[in-house]
């Protein structure tokens, strides 16, 4: 009797012992996964598209009620007026522009060589204290980034660099090089080590192997370094907007908000900014994305 409502309640057990859901309950599940693979890419799509039709409109557009979902005379004046436009704000936006390729870029180039360097490292060299020091440099991306923000706003003011590229790229590096470290690490210890044997017996040095062998090897996790590094330079505004205070080495995510007034608002102005910012990330995303990928799965599978 008790087996006859466990089947009627939870579905019919098979010999080996898995149960049968019924129909309803096997038709429904897909229609729950699409409900929330739908609601994700609503919560996702429908701010960047809405800052998208709000940067095609002007300001009075923007401001009517009912709001346009669609813009009635679709423009690119605002995207105009941040790039050549005249007026005060657009050379800031230039300027904010450059700032944010020279700082990310230095911040990229700097962190993916010194994490290569020590990856390779911590891979394959044999030394008294690797294992502390290694796990020493991985714990380090536990600590809360903004916990520092204070003490390195000090340290950078009591040598002089705040409001220097040279001081927001130190600080990106001391921040992006412990996760740099550890993907390139993974990455090397699923290359082969007979390949760097051989060459070591045939009379290589161990910069020759590295540079001759290693990297070739190593390319695409390199790559995919290099991709997610900037990525994470790209996205910073805490940091930036503390450490520098000043137009000259501000990025663009920092001027953007400088675009609004005390008194009025430029809501299209300020969404085409954040158009601009997000779409130099949004296009290395989905034009590299293997890379990203890989990069964040080297060394899971040998």
């Amino acid at each position: 009797m008790s087996g006859e409502v466990l089947t009627r309640r939870s579905g019919a057990v098979d010999r080996s012992g898995a149960v049968n859901r019924p129909r309803s309950v096997r038709r429904f599940r897909p229609r729950l996964r699409w409900a929330g693979v739908a609601f994700i890419l609503a919560w996702s799509l429908i701010p960047l598209y809405w800052a998208l039709n709000s940067s095609l409109q002007t300001d009075a557009q923007v401001s009517a009620r009912p709001a346009h979902y669609l813009p009635p005379h679709a423009t690119l004046r605002n995207f105009k007026a941040l790039l050549v436009g005249g007026g005060e704000i657009p050379p800031q936006i230039r300027r904010s522009a450059l700032n944010i390729f020279v700082e990310c870029g230095a911040a990229t180039v700097v962190t993916v060589a010194l994490a290569t360097l020590a990856a390779y490292a911590f891979a394959r060299m044999r030394f008294r204290g690797r294992n502390l020091l290694f796990y020493g440099v991985l714990a380090t991306m536990a600590l809360p980034a903004y916990a520092t923000l204070i003490p390195l706003y000090r340290m950078m003011s009591s040598v002089g660099l705040v409001n220097t590229y040279t001081g927001i790229v130190l600080v990106y590096v001391s921040g992006f090089l412990p996760l740099a470290t550890w993907i390139l690490h993974n990455y090397m210890l699923a290359l082969p080590l007979e390949i760097e044997e051989a060459a070591m017996m045939d009379g290589a040095s161990r910069m020759q192997v590295l540079g001759r062998i290693v990297l070739p090897l190593a390319l695409p996790g390199i790559i995919s370094t290099t991709i997610i590094t900037f990525l994470f330079a790209w996205g910073q505004f805490l940091f930036p907007l503390v450490l520098s205070s000043d137009i000259s080495t501000q990025p663009l995510t920092v001027v953007i908000t400088a675009l609004q007034g005390r008194h009025v608002v430029p809501y299209s102005l300020l969404s085409a900014g954040g158009v601009l910012s997000v779409a130099v990330p949004a296009l290395i995303v989905m034009s590299l994305n293997r890379y990203i990928v890989s990069g964040l799965l080297a060394g899971s599978v040998k």
